[in-house]
């Protein structure tokens, strides 16, 4: 059985291209995979509120459950456009739930797994949003928020993130800063470093056969990691 990574589908309505060959992709999963390991921003938006007014992202809440039924393990990690998920991926889909960095063991390997947006301690403005957004004092009054109140902190991320992204794009060298990251990872003793958020597709080896896999993302370039008998890969999907 394989391991599967996804990252940065910013899935906004069922009707968009990327959001439709997502769910083709997750039946073709079906069966198949053992993890499916969801590494942030699978949403354009999601804040984990009872009410659920994001009514567009049920087909993709459909096709995760059916593979979950399928036999598959779902482990999410919070990006910085999804966060405080709530009791629906908790309670319905049977996700564990990481909003922060983690290690895993697979396949015989150490692996740090993130999705990638605390990587660049360069970006202050951004790691101090972070940490207001992510605190504890946010998620338990997120149950007391309006869904109109849903909808305005989303337009608001959302301008923020694609004004900023090619501003940053062009400030930071951010291949050269993951391969950073990834060296003090290999002197810590991992064996691989799985991220998303760069929107970057690459799967590389250091010259001490640690291996960078960073996903790409599913809106546009359509790509994924898989590990395979203890050997991490970037794969596009094709239907």
């Amino acid at each position: 059985m394989r391991t599967i990574f996804l990252a940065d589908a910013h899935l906004t309505e069922p009707c968009d291209h990327n959001y439709k060959l997502l769910l083709e992709f997750l039946t073709s999963l079906e069966g198949n995979t053992e993890t499916l390991f969801i590494m942030g921003d699978l949403f354009d938006f999601w804040l984990g509120f009872p009410s659920q007014p994001f009514t567009q992202n049920i087909p993709l809440l459909e096709g995760l459950k059916a593979l979950q039924q399928s036999g598959c393990r779902l482990v999410y990690f919070e990006g910085n456009h999804d966060f405080h998920l709530g009791d629906i991926f908790r309670r319905e889909l049977g996700a564990e739930i990481h909003p922060g960095p983690a290690e895993f063991i697979l396949q015989g390997q150490r692996l740090f797994l993130c999705h990638g947006d605390q990587i660049n301690q360069q970006d202050s403005g951004y790691l101090m949003l972070r940490r207001l957004l992510h605190n504890r004092l946010v998620e338990s009054a997120v149950s007391h928020f309006p869904p109109s109140l849903a909808m305005l902190i989303k337009n608001r991320l959302q301008h923020a993130s694609r004004s900023g992204y090619a501003q940053k794009s062009k400030r930071w060298d951010y291949h050269t800063i993951i391969r950073e990251f990834a060296a003090g990872l290999s002197r810590a003793g991992y064996q691989g470093l799985v991220t998303g958020h760069f929107h970057l597709d690459y799967c590389e080896q250091l010259t001490n056969g640690f291996t960078v896999l960073s996903l790409g993302d599913w809106m546009e370039r359509f790509t994924y990691g898989e590990m395979k008998d203890g050997r991490l890969m970037l794969r596009r999907f094709c239907n």
